[in-house]
């Protein structure tokens, strides 16, 4: 006897539903944490690793290998171009979310999705940054412009997933909200 699984958008449904179910009977099923390394390697070169995080009190080892990142800075910002910048992975990881949130509720609610692209860009004076009188250090403001296809929902269902995905994604939520920010610093000798 074989067993069907509803998968819409690359999402199992049953799994998702389940997902969900689990993490109303149990909210400590839901608290993640989630970290990221960096290390300098010269300039304004820097090499990021992400792998294991907390999931339920719990470490989760289930990446074999962590992902490695680059970043730098553009040639006008007096570097190499060896990767996005700290602030354009900033913009991309908005993107991911908003992706991620979009096509997973979705599938929840049965809409298929056929293409969905996220095009994000932000302003941001450097000036701060540099020790000179300008706005604030960080972006003034961020724009994304999503673009979908569905062969079996309204422009009205679009819109109302395209809002609830806003008001429900963590990293949008991390930019328009503030978040508590604490830093250490560790000084060995070198």
């Amino acid at each position: 006897m074989s067993t069907t699984v509803n998968v819409t958008n690359g999402i199992n449904v049953e799994q998702l539903v389940a997902t969900i179910g689990a993490i109303q009977d149990d909210p400590n099923v839901g608290a993640f944490t989630f970290r990221a390394r960096s290390t300098w390697q010269g300039g304004t070169h820097s090499v990021g690793e992400i792998g294991s995080f907390t999931h339920a009190g719990e470490e989760n080892d289930s990446r074999t290998e962590p992902f490695r990142l680059t970043g730098d800075e553009p040639p006008v910002l007096l570097r190499e171009n060896r990767g996005p910048n700290a602030v354009e992975l900033l913009l991309q990881a908005l993107g991911f979310c908003y992706a991620v949130g979009y096509v997973a509720n979705a599938a929840a609610r049965g809409i298929e999705i056929t293409r969905m692209d996220y095009a994000i860009e932000g302003d941001l004076d450097v000036r701060p940054f540099l020790g000179l009188p300008g706005p604030r250090a960080g972006f003034t403001a961020i724009r994304a412009k999503g673009t979908v296809s569905s062969p079996n929902a309204t422009p009205e269902q679009l819109r109302e997933l395209c809002q609830y995905v806003q008001d429900t994604s963590p990293v949008r939520d991390c930019l328009a909200n503030p978040v508590p920010v604490e830093t250490s610093l560790e000084i060995v000798r070198g």
